[in-house]
């Protein structure tokens, strides 16, 4: 008996013995450092899912999603095209847009730079990108959480429809956030396993390289790495510094190349935009708006998780929160404020609302359901209905390129009569077709300063007569809001202008911005 109870109790370890070793092994093995299935698997569905986001967004967001990236990039590649004023005064670097105007060259080469490639094919590059980020920010979840927390996180992450509606967007905005989250990968969390100090600063020097405003978010966390550094002075000239200049020796002499002189962009860019107060032109808003605004509209549904999650990690992740403080704050100094200025710090935010999730127990798969039906309605419409007519109104257009040799009708021409830069130009249309928009360069107390735009709203009817005189230099085609119709109705009616289009832009006009966009055109006496 006591011989089978002993054998009893050593079969008892030894199983039990096999399970720890199998738990052990299983969580070895499930690492995102050593599990290349998982990882497969996650880059499958993450390439699947933002193709998929890719082509759901078919609204325009800000101007800078087409004149700051693909205008130049097209402009880069052939011999008409126009440049906003930024890149006459020299504030804005061509890194970027080089990554497209070198994938444009290349269609070009092989004759295959039809509009249709030229408008989707860099979306498509942003999408597989963001797609990578997507696979860096589930690693890093894991190295940081257990499974189910990293889950939790990563669900989160992948549910946000403010990340739904920017990422696959041509927007430095995009490029920085993607650059952030890779960076992060590689930054000294505490509890990370992916550390490496050389591949996140070259990363932040990129991302600064791209938009000098990403050292707004990672002015604390270099700080923080430099307090917990051991050896400060080696972190300061081995890796600071040298990353540090080499991005801005290598950024400037792409710079330098593209505008024919010796230019400073980082420079530029903070003598106009602080120091000359130039962003204020495009508009302010009270110190708060971030507070009781912006940051609830960016993070959207996920703010009372958030909130929560904020509570139960404070002192883990504290650092992530700082920088997303620290980062709504020095916005909230600044009086031109926009959503996507703190778009960079979305990714932090959902570690805390994973944490919050996943401490719901019974009640967070219901939590989850409501997460991903609060964040799909916002999704869906503003990537597929709001502001829509901007990018619609430009696909019309394109089809006058195949009309340019009519003789019944002329050369065609189109005249913006909308606020500047409300729609793109040349890269949608790919022709040198005669266009044109009112201008509105900001005051930079240069002589004979003059805003176009400002002076046509003040009496657009006196403006269109002033400016056309004669009836042989009407542009053939007119683009405007439906808002503006009935001022110009007269000049419309007397020069047989007839409406060809109407096209949806928005459920909420404001402004002068109409909820429809009107393409009208001049008939020849006697047709219609």
């Amino acid at each position: 008996m006591e011989n089978l109870r002993l054998r009893f109790d050593s079969n008892t370890q030894d199983v039990k013995l096999r399970k720890r070793k199998s738990q052990l092994y299983f969580r070895e093995n499930d690492s995102p450092l050593n599990d290349g299935a998982l990882r497969a698997r996650v880059l499958l569905f993450a390439v699947a899912f933002r193709l998929i986001n890719c082509f759901l967004v078919q609204t325009s967001f800000v101007p800078d999603e087409y004149w700051q990236s693909l205008e130049v990039s097209h402009h880069m590649n052939v011999t008409y095209g126009y440049l906003t004023w930024e890149w006459k005064q020299g504030i804005r670097g061509f890194t970027y847009p080089l990554v497209f105007a070198l994938l444009y060259k290349i269609l070009n080469f092989m004759n295959c730079d039809s509009v249709y490639l030229l408008i989707w094919l860099p979306r498509v590059i942003q999408a597989l990108l963001s797609a990578y980020v997507d696979v860096k920010v589930f690693l890093l979840f894991r190295t940081l959480e257990n499974r189910d927390v990293a889950n939790w996180m990563f669900f989160c992450h992948m549910c946000s429809w403010f990340t739904w509606f920017c990422c696959t967007r041509t927007l430095t905005n995009s490029a920085e956030t993607a650059l952030t989250s890779l960076a992060l990968f590689y930054f000294p969390l505490p509890g990370s396993k992916t550390q490496n100090s050389v591949k996140y600063l070259a990363l932040v020097a990129l991302a600064v390289v791209v938009r000098p405003t990403a050292l707004i978010v990672w002015f604390p966390l270099l700080i923080y790495h430099f307090w917990q550094e051991e050896n400060k002075m080696r972190l300061i000239t081995h890796h600071y510094l040298p990353t540090g200049l080499l991005a801005v020796i290598i950024s400037t002499l792409i710079d330098c190349v593209y505008y024919e002189k010796w230019t400073l962009v980082q420079f530029n860019f903070l003598k106009f935009n602080i120091f000359h107060g130039v962003a204020d032109f495009y508009g302010s808003h009270p110190w708060h708006w971030y507070l009781t605004q912006g940051f609830a509209v960016v993070i959207g549904p996920h703010l009372p998780f958030f909130l929560h999650g904020c509570s139960l990690a404070f002192t883990r992740y504290k650092i992530l929160l700082v920088a997303i403080i620290w980062t709504i704050v020095v916005y909230s100094l600044l009086p031109h404020k926009e959503f996507r200025f703190i778009y960079p710090v979305l990714p932090f935010c959902m570690v805390f609302c994973g944490i919050s999730i996943s401490r719901l127990k019974a009640w967070r798969r219901a939590a989850a359901a409501s997460l991903l039906v609060a964040n799909l309605v916002p999704a869906l419409y503003t990537g597929l209905v709001h502001q829509r007519g901007s990018l619609d109104v430009m696909t019309r257009l394109q089809t006058l390129c195949d009309v340019g040799g009519d003789s019944a009708r002329g050369v065609p021409s189109v005249l913006f009569l909308m606020p500047c830069h409300s729609t793109p130009f040349y890269s949608h249309v790919h022709c040198p077709m005669k266009m044109r928009f009112l201008e509105c360069p900001p005051d930079l107390g240069e002589e004979g300063y003059f805003d176009e735009a400002a002076d046509f709203y003040k009496a657009p009817l006196l403006w269109l007569r002033a400016s056309f005189p004669h009836t042989h230099s009407l542009p053939s085609h007119l683009v405007f809001f439906d808002v503006l119709e009935k001022e110009i109705s007269e000049f419309l009616e007397w020069n047989n202008y007839t409406a060809r289009e109407e096209l949806f832009h928005t459920h909420f006009p404001e402004g002068r911005v109409g909820g429809s966009i009107f393409i009208y055109e001049r008939m020849s006496p006697g047709t219609t």
